[in-house]
């Protein structure tokens, strides 16, 4: 099971989502907090990860099936990060059932409103940039929280995933 922790105003858009029930996610990654980008034309979901900051950008609509479209966009943002296909093959079997709640964890909430301006200004500077380049662009940015690890998120994603795969560990 996939919790994802969402804002009050994406909560409120998505309307009828399953709500969190006090249940921890299943996944590797573990929970993913998101937001609504109200870009026009596009308005666009952005999802962190709590544990390596990884951003991935979704569109929202069609607004009912957001819970069945994100793990398959989690999916397709960790193999573009070249993580092992058994992982996102896992992780995407883990996601099926994808409930939301709210937001708890303020550090992450900052670090998506960080992402969400830089995000902007990238789609301004290049306007033809995929949602893919861009979370990957947003995936170079150095984040406060991960200082003392390894500065960016998809450094933190590479070295989480080379832990998790080691047999003595």
């Amino acid at each position: 099971m996939l919790i994802v922790r969402a804002t009050k105003k994406l909560r409120q858009r998505l309307g009828r989502a399953t709500p969190y029930d006090g249940e921890a996610s299943t996944t590797l990654l573990g929970e993913w907090y998101a937001t609504l980008l109200p870009w026009r034309p596009q308005q666009l979901i952005l999802l962190v990860n709590e544990e390596t900051v990884l951003p991935v950008l979704m569109p929202l609509a069609p607004g009912a099936t957001v819970p069945a479209r994100i793990g398959p966009e989690i999916a397709a943002a960790l193999a573009t990060h070249q993580a092992p296909t058994a992982v996102g093959d896992d992780e995407l079997r883990q996601m099926r059932d994808c409930r939301f709640g709210p937001t708890a964890n303020r550090s992450v909430v900052g670090i998506m409103n960080e992402f969400g301006y830089l995000a902007d200004v990238y789609r301004h500077v290049d306007p033809g940039r995929s949602l893919a380049d861009l979370g990957m662009r947003l995936a170079e940015t150095p984040c406060s929280p991960l200082y003392r690890r390894h500065v960016r998120p998809d450094r933190e994603l590479e070295a989480f995933l080379q832990l998790v795969q080691r047999p003595d560990s």
